[in-house]
């Protein structure tokens, strides 16, 4: 790839600075990658970041803004660099990491449904909507991470789809009060009628034992995605797997939350403490540290029984 490698290197740093104000618990669980790895997760987290942003935070032509940003990014990664700092990072990432270009082009094509479609009917079709939204970031993310040698990037992928769905059920459940703010519910409608909650009450912020039950039931049904999700970690290059178990215990943390707040959602957006963020950042620092060394020590060991 062609241009300035002063640029390319602001244009990452500008990504991880994104990372850091809007995604605490993702910024703090990718310290734990290695240094080669951990600018290219940035980079996909600030290009997400910026495309919701346009969905969530709109200007006076919000279809305009989707669709010229979608545009200038499938430009230039057909080009191959970029003017727009979180662009350039994520063309570098897609082209180093051999990303194929359909998994943003779905994503693009989620972000810009939240324009029109305000609720889903049935959790099946809120999973239509989760592969373009959550499922491909999990797909764009598994090459960055690597998987184990002689493990296919295939066998790891139901389990990358699994996690990030995950992730996006759980803050699903937390933002609940902020969407509804903005005209849109990721309740599945049939579960919501069969314990008599309306979109109008979640719009009013009423809290209700009715809601906590549909709370309940909808933190099930994510920590089942969770469990599905969590034979995948040991596919993970060994240097990875400690950021994804780290995201994925603070990810968790909120369904916790969650549950000691009494499911109350509406009015308040619930988190993990910073105590308990640092916890978790150093119960899985030690463990990353001695897979990077177990890892450095390993590689002249591969080299020298392949004759290199």
């Amino acid at each position: 790839m062609t241009g300035d490698r002063h640029e390319l290197a602001a244009a990452y740093a500008h990504c991880a600075a994104i990372a850091a104000e809007h995604g605490r618990s993702y910024h703090l669980a990718t310290r734990l990658l290695t240094a080669d790895r951990r600018p290219a997760v940035h980079a996909l987290y600030a290009a997400a970041r910026t495309a919701d942003d346009l969905v969530d935070l709109p200007g006076a032509d919000p279809a305009g803004d989707m669709t010229a940003w979608s545009a200038a990014v499938l430009a230039d990664l057909d080009s191959g660099w970029s003017d727009d700092p979180v662009r350039l990072a994520l063309v570098d990432t897609f082209r180093r990491y051999a990303i194929p270009v359909e998994h943003l082009v779905d994503f693009l094509a989620a972000m810009t449904s939240d324009l029109e479609v305000t609720g889903y009917a049935t959790l099946d079709a809120l999973d239509r909507y989760m592969w373009g939204s959550a499922a491909v970031i999990g797909l764009q993310v598994l090459p960055v991470l690597g998987t184990a040698r002689g493990v296919p990037l295939a066998e790891a992928e139901p389990y990358a789809i699994a996690l990030g769905e995950a992730f996006q059920l759980t803050n699903f459940l937390r933002d609940i009060g902020e969407d509804a703010d903005r005209g849109r519910v990721y309740l599945p409608h049939d579960l919501m009628a069969a314990h008599g909650v309306t979109r109008e009450q979640l719009a009013a912020k009423r809290h209700d034992a009715a809601f906590a039950a549909l709370m309940r039931e909808m933190v099930a049904v994510v920590r089942r995605r969770y469990d599905d999700a969590a034979p995948g970690t040991a596919l993970l290059a060994p240097e990875s797997r400690d950021c994804v178990r780290a995201a994925t215990a603070l990810y968790g943390g909120i369904l916790r939350e969650i549950e000691r707040a009494d499911y109350r959602v509406l009015d308040r957006r619930v988190s993990v403490s910073r105590p308990r963020r640092a916890a978790v950042f150093a119960r899985r620092l030690t463990a990353a540290q001695l897979a990077r060394v177990r890892v450095t020590i390993a590689k002249p060991k591969s080299r020298s029984s392949t004759g290199a």
